[in-house]
Protein backbone atom coordinates (compact mmCIF):
# COMPACT_ATOMS: atom_id res chain seq x y z
CA UNK A 1 0.00 0.00 0.00
CA UNK A 2 1.08 3.69 -0.40
CA UNK A 3 0.48 6.30 2.62
CA UNK A 4 -1.37 9.13 1.83
CA UNK A 5 1.41 12.15 3.53
CA UNK A 6 1.02 15.46 5.15
CA UNK A 7 4.21 17.24 6.00
CA UNK A 8 3.70 20.07 8.81
CA UNK A 9 7.25 22.73 9.29
CA UNK A 10 7.96 25.92 9.05
CA UNK A 11 11.36 25.57 7.38
CA UNK A 12 10.84 25.06 3.54
CA UNK A 13 14.06 23.10 3.90
CA UNK A 14 13.23 20.57 6.42
CA UNK A 15 10.05 20.02 4.36
CA UNK A 16 11.97 19.35 1.30
CA UNK A 17 14.24 17.44 2.95
CA UNK A 18 11.37 14.87 3.69
CA UNK A 19 10.28 14.68 0.88
CA UNK A 20 13.41 13.97 -0.82
CA UNK A 21 13.52 11.11 2.07
CA UNK A 22 10.30 10.01 1.18
CA UNK A 23 11.02 9.70 -2.58
CA UNK A 24 13.76 7.03 -1.43
CA UNK A 25 11.05 5.06 0.70
CA UNK A 26 9.56 1.60 -0.39
CA UNK A 27 7.23 -0.81 1.20
CA UNK A 28 5.08 1.52 1.89
CA UNK A 29 5.69 4.00 -0.29
CA UNK A 30 3.93 7.70 -0.61
CA UNK A 31 1.16 8.04 -2.59
CA UNK A 32 -0.39 11.90 -1.84
CA UNK A 33 2.18 14.07 -0.38
CA UNK A 34 1.38 17.94 0.37
CA UNK A 35 2.83 20.30 2.77
CA UNK A 36 1.97 23.37 5.47
CA UNK A 37 4.23 25.57 7.26
CA UNK A 38 2.33 25.92 10.25
CA UNK A 39 -0.54 24.96 11.90
CA UNK A 40 -3.46 26.48 10.84
CA UNK A 41 -2.55 25.61 7.30
CA UNK A 42 -2.12 22.12 8.40
CA UNK A 43 -6.13 21.89 9.63
CA UNK A 44 -7.22 23.76 7.04
CA UNK A 45 -5.63 20.63 4.32
CA UNK A 46 -6.97 17.95 7.01
CA UNK A 47 -10.55 19.39 6.72
CA UNK A 48 -10.41 19.43 3.33
CA UNK A 49 -8.44 15.66 2.22
CA UNK A 50 -8.03 12.82 3.92
CA UNK A 51 -4.28 11.81 4.90
CA UNK A 52 -3.11 8.60 6.67
CA UNK A 53 -0.26 10.36 8.40
CA UNK A 54 1.12 13.92 9.30
CA UNK A 55 4.85 14.31 9.69
CA UNK A 56 4.93 16.89 12.23
CA UNK A 57 7.23 19.21 13.44
CA UNK A 58 7.32 20.63 17.50
CA UNK A 59 8.64 24.03 17.28
CA UNK A 60 6.61 25.93 15.10
CA UNK A 61 5.11 29.77 15.41
CA UNK A 62 1.72 29.72 16.86
CA UNK A 63 0.46 27.04 17.72
CA UNK A 64 3.38 24.30 18.09
CA UNK A 65 3.20 20.59 16.89
CA UNK A 66 1.90 18.92 20.47
CA UNK A 67 -1.47 21.44 19.72
CA UNK A 68 -1.66 20.60 16.60
CA UNK A 69 -1.38 16.63 17.48
CA UNK A 70 -4.28 17.36 20.29
CA UNK A 71 -6.64 19.13 17.39
CA UNK A 72 -5.98 16.55 14.64
CA UNK A 73 -6.84 14.04 17.06
CA UNK A 74 -10.27 15.49 17.60
CA UNK A 75 -11.29 14.95 13.78
CA UNK A 76 -13.81 12.08 12.81
CA UNK A 77 -10.79 10.19 11.03
CA UNK A 78 -7.61 11.53 12.51
CA UNK A 79 -4.72 10.04 10.76
CA UNK A 80 -1.49 8.88 12.89
CA UNK A 81 1.45 11.27 13.76
CA UNK A 82 4.74 11.20 13.62
CA UNK A 83 6.79 13.92 15.33
CA UNK A 84 10.06 14.67 13.44
CA UNK A 85 11.96 17.46 15.28
CA UNK A 86 15.31 18.66 16.18
CA UNK A 87 14.03 18.87 20.10
CA UNK A 88 14.83 15.11 21.56
CA UNK A 89 13.18 16.63 24.54
CA UNK A 90 10.16 16.37 23.84
CA UNK A 91 10.03 12.95 23.25
CA UNK A 92 7.71 12.09 26.35
CA UNK A 93 5.23 15.18 25.56
CA UNK A 94 5.15 13.96 22.27
CA UNK A 95 3.78 10.26 23.16
CA UNK A 96 1.61 11.57 25.93
CA UNK A 97 -0.77 12.55 22.48
CA UNK A 98 -0.52 9.03 21.23
CA UNK A 99 1.73 9.89 18.55
CA UNK A 100 2.75 6.63 16.49
CA UNK A 101 6.25 7.57 16.53
CA UNK A 102 9.49 10.15 16.95
CA UNK A 103 11.97 11.19 14.45
CA UNK A 104 15.05 13.68 15.21
CA UNK A 105 16.36 15.84 12.92
CA UNK A 106 18.28 15.14 10.75
CA UNK A 107 15.84 12.29 10.04
CA UNK A 108 17.82 8.78 8.44
CA UNK A 109 16.50 7.38 5.93
CA UNK A 110 16.34 3.65 7.07
CA UNK A 111 14.83 5.00 10.52
CA UNK A 112 11.42 6.96 8.28
CA UNK A 113 11.44 3.69 6.02
CA UNK A 114 10.55 1.84 9.94
CA UNK A 115 8.04 4.77 11.09
CA UNK A 116 6.04 4.44 7.73
CA UNK A 117 6.26 0.63 8.35
CA UNK A 118 4.64 1.22 11.61
CA UNK A 119 2.04 3.62 10.59
CA UNK A 120 1.07 1.12 7.77
CA UNK A 121 0.47 -1.64 10.53
CA UNK A 122 -1.48 0.90 12.12
CA UNK A 123 -3.65 2.04 8.67
CA UNK A 124 -4.35 -1.70 7.91
CA UNK A 125 -5.70 -2.36 10.94
CA UNK A 126 -8.82 0.31 11.41
CA UNK A 127 -9.41 -0.05 8.04
CA UNK A 128 -12.62 -3.22 7.80
CA UNK A 129 -11.84 -6.23 6.59
CA UNK A 130 -13.27 -7.20 3.00
CA UNK A 131 -14.06 -10.71 2.84
CA UNK A 132 -15.32 -10.61 -0.38
CA UNK A 133 -11.89 -9.25 -2.09
CA UNK A 134 -10.15 -12.33 -3.86
CA UNK A 135 -7.41 -14.65 -2.28
CA UNK A 136 -4.14 -13.87 -3.48
CA UNK A 137 -2.26 -16.39 -4.75
CA UNK A 138 0.99 -17.83 -6.43
CA UNK A 139 0.86 -19.56 -9.44
CA UNK A 140 3.08 -22.90 -9.20
CA UNK A 141 4.42 -24.87 -12.37
CA UNK A 142 5.07 -28.60 -10.82
CA UNK A 143 5.96 -31.36 -13.06
CA UNK A 144 3.74 -30.92 -15.59
CA UNK A 145 0.40 -29.13 -13.60
CA UNK A 146 -0.28 -26.04 -12.13
CA UNK A 147 -0.91 -25.17 -8.62
CA UNK A 148 -2.17 -22.38 -6.73
CA UNK A 149 -0.75 -21.55 -3.62
CA UNK A 150 -2.65 -18.80 -1.22
CA UNK A 151 0.12 -16.22 -0.65
CA UNK A 152 -1.56 -16.06 3.24
CA UNK A 153 -0.05 -20.24 3.34
CA UNK A 154 3.33 -19.24 2.28
CA UNK A 155 5.87 -18.37 5.32
CA UNK A 156 8.77 -17.36 3.22
CA UNK A 157 10.82 -17.13 -0.21
CA UNK A 158 13.78 -17.76 -0.84
CA UNK A 159 16.11 -17.29 -3.73
CA UNK A 160 18.22 -20.04 -4.93
CA UNK A 161 20.35 -20.49 -7.80
CA UNK A 162 17.91 -19.63 -10.66
CA UNK A 163 14.83 -19.86 -8.68
CA UNK A 164 12.65 -18.96 -6.04
CA UNK A 165 11.93 -21.69 -3.12
CA UNK A 166 8.15 -20.65 -1.42
CA UNK A 167 7.76 -22.43 1.80
CA UNK A 168 4.70 -23.44 3.52
CA UNK A 169 4.16 -25.12 6.81
CA UNK A 170 3.29 -28.19 5.03
CA UNK A 171 5.91 -28.06 2.27
CA UNK A 172 8.05 -26.31 -0.27
CA UNK A 173 7.44 -25.61 -3.67
CA UNK A 174 9.61 -24.35 -6.78
CA UNK A 175 8.84 -20.63 -8.39
CA UNK A 176 9.89 -18.74 -11.53
CA UNK A 177 10.72 -15.28 -10.65
CA UNK A 178 12.17 -12.42 -8.97
CA UNK A 179 12.49 -11.64 -5.32
CA UNK A 180 12.19 -8.18 -5.58
CA UNK A 181 9.11 -8.06 -8.19
CA UNK A 182 7.74 -10.53 -5.15
CA UNK A 183 8.93 -8.30 -2.36
CA UNK A 184 6.96 -4.76 -4.40
CA UNK A 185 3.53 -6.47 -4.86
CA UNK A 186 3.20 -8.22 -1.27
CA UNK A 187 5.22 -5.31 0.80
CA UNK A 188 2.50 -5.56 3.16
CA UNK A 189 2.63 -9.79 4.04
CA UNK A 190 6.43 -9.96 3.29
CA UNK A 191 9.61 -8.18 4.71
CA UNK A 192 13.11 -8.52 4.05
CA UNK A 193 15.66 -10.23 6.44
CA UNK A 194 18.33 -10.78 3.51
CA UNK A 195 19.59 -10.32 0.10
CA UNK A 196 18.13 -13.74 -0.70
CA UNK A 197 14.65 -13.63 1.88
CA UNK A 198 11.51 -12.26 2.76
CA UNK A 199 9.50 -13.91 5.61
CA UNK A 200 5.76 -13.74 6.35
CA UNK A 201 5.71 -10.47 8.61
CA UNK A 202 2.58 -12.62 10.87
CA UNK A 203 4.63 -15.81 11.05
CA UNK A 204 7.33 -13.93 12.73
CA UNK A 205 8.19 -15.76 15.93
CA UNK A 206 11.61 -14.97 17.56
CA UNK A 207 14.89 -13.73 16.60
CA UNK A 208 17.61 -15.47 17.81
CA UNK A 209 21.77 -15.45 18.07
CA UNK A 210 22.78 -17.37 15.78
CA UNK A 211 26.21 -19.83 14.27
CA UNK A 212 26.41 -19.66 10.67
CA UNK A 213 29.65 -21.91 9.34
CA UNK A 214 29.91 -19.44 6.25
CA UNK A 215 28.81 -15.78 7.97
CA UNK A 216 30.10 -16.62 11.79
CA UNK A 217 28.06 -15.40 14.30
CA UNK A 218 24.77 -13.66 13.84
CA UNK A 219 21.09 -13.21 13.59
CA UNK A 220 18.43 -15.76 12.61
CA UNK A 221 14.64 -15.65 12.60
CA UNK A 222 12.11 -18.37 14.19
CA UNK A 223 8.87 -18.18 12.46
CA UNK A 224 5.78 -20.33 13.43
CA UNK A 225 4.92 -23.95 11.82
CA UNK A 226 8.85 -24.06 10.87
CA UNK A 227 11.52 -26.00 13.06
CA UNK A 228 14.13 -24.11 10.15
CA UNK A 229 16.44 -20.77 11.04
CA UNK A 230 16.55 -18.01 8.84
CA UNK A 231 19.51 -16.23 8.53
CA UNK A 232 19.04 -12.48 9.04
CA UNK A 233 21.74 -9.78 7.36
CA UNK A 234 22.92 -6.71 9.50
CA UNK A 235 21.38 -4.60 7.46
CA UNK A 236 17.81 -6.30 7.91
CA UNK A 237 18.46 -6.73 11.48
CA UNK A 238 16.83 -3.29 12.69
CA UNK A 239 13.90 -3.85 10.85
CA UNK A 240 13.07 -7.45 11.92
CA UNK A 241 13.67 -6.37 15.41
CA UNK A 242 10.97 -3.47 14.94
CA UNK A 243 8.54 -6.11 13.69
CA UNK A 244 9.04 -8.65 16.73
CA UNK A 245 8.19 -5.66 19.13
CA UNK A 246 5.29 -4.41 17.23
Amino acid sequence: MKLKVLVVDDEALARSRLRTLLGDCHAPGVEVLQEAANAAQAMATLQRDAFDLVLLDIRMPGADGVTLAQAIATLPHPPAVVFVTAHAEHAVQAFEVNAADYLTKPVRLERLQQALQKVERLVRAKRPLQPDSPEENLIIQDRGRTERVPVAEVLYLKAELKYITVRTATRSYILDGSLSELEEKYAAQFMRIHRNALIARRAVRALEKHFDPEEGEGWAVRLNGLDELLAVSRRQLSAVREAISS
